[in-house]
């Protein structure tokens, strides 16, 4: 059972963003832009604390957005709650921040894709019913059409959803939601924590985000010696 204040960070696309669950409620912030993540999140993170009225002792543990999603970004994001919880010796639990992006859309059956580029997204399909989520299609790298032709969806959100907008209409039937029509999605996090299966217990230490593909520096050092990168993030 998850009790108490939890402080919750996404950095996983363009939109990051930083939430508490306080007395009065969910307190919860967005910032956009990728460049500002690095020396926003931790400004933001005070600022959440400091409108719910809740400072790092009080914290139960944290919550932090696992990919697919931005290299960059998931690194700054898991940074920060790493080093957080280290510090504090709290729990840390990963939720997809694919599927904090698709709770915030309000509906049973929808989808969340993040732009991974090259025709691509990162995207999967979730199924939400009392406090339960029904993973439908799991995160991974697809087309949309690939998405398409696996599963009916009610809606699609994110910025991948968007750029793709024709095939996502010809699929569900309705425009997409980007990240900005929806609600933070760090507040969505904290409201999965009490979803059967939705959250994952981390190390401290040495827990590492899935970044969904190789970064562009491992691909073009492995091109260039023609062997895999040793040790190389997952």
């Amino acid at each position: 059972m998850i009790s108490g204040s939890w402080l919750a960070i996404d950095t996983a696309t363009d939109v990051a963003s930083v939430a508490v669950n306080a007395a009065r409620g969910t307190v919860a912030r967005s910032i956009r832009g990728a460049r500002q993540h690095a020396a926003q999140i931790l400004p933001l993170v005070q600022e959440v604390l400091s409108a719910g009225t809740v400072s790092l002792n009080d914290l139960e543990g944290i919550v932090v957005g696992d990919g697919p999603g931005s290299f960059t970004g998931l690194r700054i994001g898991w940074a920060a709650a790493k080093g957080l919880a280290h510090e504090r010796q709290l729990p840390l639990l990963a939720i997809p921040s694919l599927l904090g992006a698709a709770y915030g859309a309000g509906v049973h059956n929808v989808a969340a894709c993040y732009d991974a580029l090259r025709g691509q997204v990162f995207g999967a399909v979730y199924a939400f019913q009392d406090d339960a989520v029904d993973i439908v299609i799991k995160p991974d790298l697809f087309t949309i059409s690939q998405l398409a032709e696996s599963a009916e969806v009610a809606l699609a959100v994110g910025d991948g959803a968007v750029r793709y907008r024709r095939e996502v209409e010809a699929w569900t039937g309705r425009a997409p939601l980007g990240l900005e029509e929806l609600p933070p999605i760090a507040g969505s996090l904290l409201a999965l924590l009490a979803y059967d299966g939705a959250r994952v217990a981390l190390d401290r230490l040495l827990a590492e985000p899935t970044y969904g593909r190789p970064a562009e520096a491992q691909v073009k050092w492995e091109s260039r010696h023609g062997r895999p990168l040793p040790n190389p993030p997952r």
